[in-house]
């Protein structure tokens, strides 16, 4: 296999695809190289990640993310919190979770429970009044 025909063993064409880990439904969009996978919360994302096979299959994914060329954002509420294949740049904070070679992005993560958190309150504040 010559290193043009290794760019196209992974493919993913879709206009809206729905999956589902262990109950939470992830929303999967895909541009030219780049899949969008959306979770509706922080929580949600840390349970479909603790139900992500063991490293040997992620690891392998995520090889085969790069060995294609296209990248997944892993995205909450709208911000990027997680980055794997081609154009992830993991970093200290990857490493030291163990998480790498996907890339974390620590002000997505934040705006996101922040998102997150003020959605809550606006919905008590919707109960009380």
């Amino acid at each position: 296999m010559s290193g043009t025909d290794s760019r196209d063993a992974l493919s993913v064409e879709t206009d809206d695809l729905t999956l589902s880990v262990d109950g939470v439904d992830l929303s999967v969009r895909a541009t030219d190289r780049l899949l969008f996978v959306e979770v509706e919360s922080v929580g949600d994302a840390l349970r479909v990640a603790r139900r992500l096979p063991d490293d040997s299959v992620s690891n392998r994914a995520v090889a085969e993310l790069t060995r294609g060329d296209l990248t997944a954002e892993i995205r909450v509420r709208g911000r990027t919190v997680a980055v794997a294949g081609a154009d992830a740049r993991p970093g200290p904070l990857s490493h030291r979770l163990g998480v790498a070679p996907a890339e974390l992005r620590l002000a997505g993560l934040a705006g996101a429970g922040y998102g997150g958190l003020s959605a809550a309150v606006r919905r008590a504040q919707r109960l009380f009044s």
